[in-house]
């Protein structure tokens, strides 16, 4: 899996901003990759160290579309803690 497949988007969340301040950062990524290939992409993306990965699934929730319930797709979520004193500036104005 290429380095720049892994990594899908960041998260906005409330959660997610208030994870700012203790240097950690949330990605959706992608299913099948793990924590040493999420490391390798958010260091080549961002020119940034990570020290720690944490990995979710996320499971799918029902959702109701007229009449029909649907079941939407499970994902993954990263959360990645970086050294102190580095931080991502795509985050800077969220």
């Amino acid at each position: 899996m290429h380095l720049y497949e892994v990594v899908k988007r960041p998260l906005i969340t409330e959660k997610a901003t208030l994870m700012k301040e203790q240097n950690r950062y949330a990605f959706e990524v992608a299913k099948k990759a793990n924590k040493c290939q999420i490391k390798d992409a958010v260091e080549a993306a961002f020119k940034v160290n990570v020290v720690k990965v944490n990995v979710m699934t996320v499971p799918g929730k029902m959702r109701r579309i007229g009449r029909r319930q649907v079941l939407t797709p499970s994902w993954k979520k990263a959360v990645v803690a970086l050294e102190a004193g580095q931080k991502i500036e795509f985050f800077a104005g969220v």
